[in-house]
């Protein structure tokens, strides 16, 4: 087994494995690459891949959360180990190779996601369970059809918005969604690489909704060839409860379907009470469920 930074010409082998083990994930090759050669501005992102045999058999990603006001809070992505690999000491090293990266630079609090079957994993080494979160799936030819719109009340492609537009109506719709930190932060650098400027957004599915000239919903899509993820849904606080979230990724799913999408993923903290019963009228189901474990790091 040979632990080693990823590269560029890793993303094939990593969309293959993420495929094989979280096939509920959506990102795509272009769009992997593209975060490999060009980490987040700010996070000081890093990745490594596990070989054998020649292989890549393991995935990890760790970097600093630039979207959160809490100080020096780390994040390692889901461990990505080949089924033939596990219990062999893949994810171990995958995981000490990602924490001694974050040490270095201060962080002193870090997450990590674990499907419930590994929670004895994160335990092991030293991470706690915080909050459940479900991935559900839809088939788009379930999709309910989409309702007239009110007076007042637009849909948008993403596609004709000005991103800094868009870029606000994200932070105001984010400030307060469940997790273990606040996502209070969201910079508009970093924004603009992980949604606007990601290579897996369409952005003419993507919807936002506009009321009476302002924008005050949207639903992002990011798609690799038929299979989308719902990146986000959200409303800016002061328009909740008029039903425009869901007509937002109603819309986006519609768009999306049109355009050759057939699946769509998506997933939420148990306690997002109010898009769990959105997606649950939708028709998505579940299929698997992740906890976020957190661990302090000396």
């Amino acid at each position: 087994m040979l632990i080693r930074a990823a590269h560029p010409d890793d993303a094939p082998a990593v969309v293959a494995l993420r495929a094989l083990v979280y096939p509920y994930l959506v990102r795509g090759v272009e769009s992997t690459r593209q975060m490999i050669t060009e980490p987040p501005p700010g996070e000081e992102w890093t990745a490594f891949v596990a070989e054998v045999d020649g292989r890549v058999a393991g995935w990890v990603s760790a970097y600093r959360n630039g979207g959160t006001s809490e100080a020096d809070f780390g994040e390692v992505s889901l461990l990505h180990v080949h089924p033939e690999q596990r219990g062999r000491g893949v994810g171990g090293a995958l995981l000490a190779e990602a924490l001694g990266h974050l040490r270095p630079l201060g962080i002193r609090r870090v997450r990590t996601g674990a499907l419930t079957d590994s929670l004895p994993f994160a335990r092991r080494h030293g991470f706690t369970p915080s909050r459940e979160l479900r991935y559900s799936a839809l088939d788009l030819r379930a999709t309910p059809p989409l309702p007239d719109t009110r007076d007042g009340v637009r849909l948008l492609p993403l596609a004709g918005l000005d991103p800094r537009r868009m870029h606000a109506v994200h932070v105001a719709a984010a400030a307060d969604e469940p997790g273990d930190a606040p996502a209070d932060a969201i910079g508009y650098a970093s924004w603009r690489y992980e949604v606007w400027d990601n290579l897996g957004l369409d952005r003419e599915a993507s919807t936002a909704v506009e009321v009476d000239g302002e924008l005050v919903a949207f639903s992002l899509v990011k798609r690799d060839g038929d299979r989308m993820w719902s990146d986000m849904t959200a409303t800016v606080p002061a328009y909740r409860g008029r039903r425009l979230a869901r007509l937002a990724k109603l819309a986006a799913l519609h768009h999306a379907r049109a355009r050759g999408v057939t699946v769509a993923y998506t997933s939420n903290d148990e306690s997002n009470a109010p898009m769990l019963a959105i997606n649950e009228r939708l028709g998505y189901r579940p299929v698997a469920a992740q906890w976020s474990c957190l661990a302090e790091l000396n």
